[in-house]
């Protein structure tokens, strides 16, 4: 059973979903004095900024071993290759 006042609630949809899927706001009252544009405005802006300093850090490309493995048999031919030269 509800009983009490009634509280204005705003909802957000996240900008970046790996971080959150929705933001709620529940506003006190008449929301401060502010119109609902604000408010729907200032809680799109706190739901990006949070987004935007929560992010996932992004996995960083890995060279396969092979790649290494050839990059490593041309070095050492490039040593040969100039002692054997000289």
């Amino acid at each position: 059973m509800v009983k009490g006042t009634s509280h204005r609630v705003i909802v957000v949809q996240s900008p970046d979903p790996q971080v959150f899927e929705q933001a709620i706001f529940i506003l006190h009252g008449d929301g401060g004095g502010v119109t609902s544009r604000q408010a729907v405005e200032q809680a799109e802006r706190i739901a990006r900024s949070y987004a935007r300093s929560h992010q996932l850090p992004r996995p960083r490309r890995r060279l396969p071993g092979a790649v290494w493995a050839l990059a490593g048999a041309a070095a050492i031919g490039a040593v040969w290759l100039l002692l054997t030269l000289l």
